[in-house]
């Protein structure tokens, strides 16, 4: 035992005074010059040394051995890991009731339509100036989106969008005529563009990297979840009572949010270094490490202050130019497959194919929801182009489909196929979008923008959806009168060229920092 202490002092004295490449490397010279026992007993305490822990003593036979169970320190390092994330998980939850105010707002106008037109005399072109405001409301939204953010604070502009969504529901729920429900409807309007570009961003920022895309596509699982809870009590409650239900999320996300902290990318931009630590350690835990992911975020943000500071047309500067093309050119391919017409007119599509209306919308509404939710599971591990790639190629079937089922429509071929091919395509399309096109595009324009130019660059994407979702549900109406077929080919013909944009210019995001993901890019 005296030659065994003896040795352990001078092997620890040479872990101070020389680098091995790991303690395996030492322990393999003890074994060389100890006896298999004596061996054991040295290279246990020395790789505890090694990772400065107080090693386990217990009793074996007449000699003391240290023992340390790596299964047990990866299930506890695992607990560990899961209980300081608590933080990040309630700040997401927090976020998102704005995305499901978002879904409640998008999905109001669908159920309510006959009887506010009845119980106020609306005329159809009234009420249809009551449906079409919120896009604009959003726009303005989008425009004023960014610069708020980076103004007052990811939470802060969060306050602000449930501010103008808790108004405008009040507003409707108290409309005796059209102009106080197009006043309404533009307030939830605008609240509801501004939460499309924070939350997403938010979420980004507060979120560790292996968490980050499953926790960004939660905003998308909350909107279709808004949308379809508002089909479904639509069914069996008053107009007026759907819009005090918009009310609930405004109000957990106002309570809420005095109970997370500030997006820490954001602090340190602002300069804020003791607030940016005390939020960062929030999220990661009070006996968390913060020290490298700290450093690389402040020293990227010291980077990026050197930069002069930008206006929207620096945006279009070689520097910038790349991310831009990836967040504007992806929510163009979006938007402009022609999701905002398969759904605002659903109803009509399924009435159009010899469909029951009411059981195809229910089955659409909750087949979005369970993909969507499925999606959070793996868009980590797959990773975002893949999704991409397979929902596009699910986007351009699903058009196919449903435009031959139309075009045997219009031509009396096969009357039996075509409710069967109408739905099969329908459905197929949302599952599609949902897996992929829905989510993914808003996970990666939260991944992609250097900070600096985030809230400029982020607004303009924003403001690209916005607009491609006014542009496809106004023409969609003119394009099925032109050609009911027709539409769903050039539907088609535009989400194929999506695919060929997200393989020829979107990069894989997964598993890397936001700074790592930027320099990359921007480089």
């Amino acid at each position: 035992m005296v030659h065994l202490e003896i040795s352990i002092s001078f092997h620890y004295y040479i872990i101070k005074q020389t680098s091995f490449h790991s303690p395996l490397h030492l322990c393999g010279l003890i074994c060389k010059t100890h006896t298999h026992r004596s061996a054991e007993l040295a290279s246990s305490l020395l790789f505890n040394l090694w990772n400065m822990k107080e090693p386990l003593i217990r009793k074996n036979n007449d000699y003391p051995v240290a023992t340390t169970s790596v299964e047990e320190d990866g299930l506890q390092q695992q607990q560990g890991r899961s209980e300081s994330l608590w933080m990040v998980y309630l700040s997401t939850f927090v976020a998102v009731c704005g995305s499901y105010v978002f879904g409640c707002c998008a999905g109001y106008s669908s159920p309510t339509q006959d009887a506010i037109r009845e119980d106020l005399s609306l005329s159809l072109a009234e009420y249809s100036m009551f449906g079409s405001i919120l896009t604009f409301g959003a726009m303005i939204g989008a425009i004023t989106s960014g610069s708020l953010a980076d103004l007052l604070g990811r939470k802060g502009v969060m306050r602000l969008s449930s501010a103008f969504c808790a108004a405008g529901w009040i507003a409707i729920y108290f409309a005796e005529g059209a102009v106080a429900l197009d006043i309404g409807r533009l307030a939830t309007g605008y609240g509801m563009g501004v939460f499309s570009y924070v939350v997403p961003v938010f979420i980004s920022e507060i979120a560790p990297k292996n968490l980050r895309g499953a926790l960004a596509t939660l905003n998308q699982v909350m909107i279709c979840g808004g949308v379809s809870v508002s089909f479904i009590i639509g069914t069996f409650l008053t107009w007026r009572a759907i819009a005090l239900t918009g009310l609930v999320p405004c109000g957990i996300l106002l309570i809420g949010l005095f109970f997370i902290p500030e997006s820490p990318r954001w602090l340190a931009k602002r300069g804020h270094e003791k607030e940016f630590e005390v939020a960062l350690q929030k999220l990661r835990g009070k006996d968390a490490n913060i020290a490298e992911e700290a450093a690389e975020i402040m020293e990227y943000i010291e980077t990026l202050d050197r930069l002069p500071k930008v206006k929207m047309l620096d945006l279009f500067n070689r520097r910038y130019l790349r991310s831009v093309i990836i967040g504007v050119g992806l929510m163009v391919a979006q938007q402009f497959g022609g999701i905002n017409g398969v759904c605002f007119y659903l109803s009509n599509i399924f009435q159009s194919a010899g469909f029951s209306p009411s059981v195809g919308t229910i089955t659409y509404a909750i087949l979005q929801v369970v993909v969507t939710l499925l999606i959070t599971q793996v868009i980590d591990r797959a990773g975002r182009k893949p999704l991409l790639l397979a929902s596009g190629s699910g986007l351009v079937l699903a058009c196919l489909i449903t435009g031959l089922s139309f075009y045997l429509k219009v031509n009396e071929l096969a009357l039996d196929y075509v409710p069967v091919m109408a739905v099969t395509g329908i459905l197929l399309y949302i599952g599609s979008f949902s897996a992929g096109m829905g989510a993914v595009p808003w996970v990666i324009m939260s991944e992609i923008f250097p900070i600096n130019i985030k809230g400029a660059a982020g607004g303009l994407a924003t403001l690209v959806n916005w607009f491609g979702a006014w542009a496809v549900s106004y023409t969609f109406n003119f394009l099925m009168s032109w050609s009911s077929y027709g539409t769903f080919l050039v539907y088609a013909g535009i989400n194929a060229l999506a695919i060929v944009f997200v393989i020829m210019v979107v990069p894989e995001t997964k598993g890397r920092t936001l700074e790592q993901i930027q320099a990359a890019i921007n480089g």
